[in-house]
């Protein structure tokens, strides 16, 4: 009889790898959202367009029913981790990573929360999850809901 052991893979060993490797590299993103208008990543290429979102991740359900209310975002009726990306557009790199909160959380509540200071005379693009966001010296633009042609 072959006896089947089950190994936990630890999540915690290949995370300071990967944290190395990009340090190493000089990617890794920020991670204090008072720091963003300083690190090489947010004012590479000299260009300042930077883009802000808000991204979901599945997690497992939690089995207590009172444990189950807050990770459950209603968005695709799944349980989500919810964090805020701050991407350079030119470089396509990740400046910005933000602390993780549940899923239900809303983008602009988790960016208020977060505290991000954003470099002088950037532009900001941004989606509808961060209506009325402006901060101070950022030139935001936000897409238009499109009419539709009725025929």
């Amino acid at each position: 009889m072959v006896s089947r052991v089950c190994i936990r893979p630890r999540k915690t060993a290949k995370l300071p790898v990967l944290q190395r490797a990009l340090q190493t590299l000089g990617r890794l993103p920020e991670r204090d959202g008072r720091q963003v208008a300083t690190p090489p990543l947010a004012r590479e290429r000299g260009v300042l367009e930077l883009a802000i979102d808000g991204t979901e991740r599945r997690r497992q359900r939690p089995h207590d029913a009172t444990r189950q209310r807050d990770p459950y975002s209603g968005k695709k009726k799944t349980h989500t981790d919810q964090n805020i990306l701050l991407v350079n557009e030119t470089t396509d790199k990740v400046s910005y990573l933000g602390p993780t909160v549940v899923g239900k959380t809303h983008d602009k509540k988790a960016a208020d929360e977060a505290a991000i200071v954003y470099p002088v005379k950037a532009t900001l693009d941004k989606d509808t999850g961060f209506q009325g966001d402006e901060p101070p010296g950022v030139q935001t633009r936000q897409p238009k809901k499109s009419l539709k042609i009725k025929s």
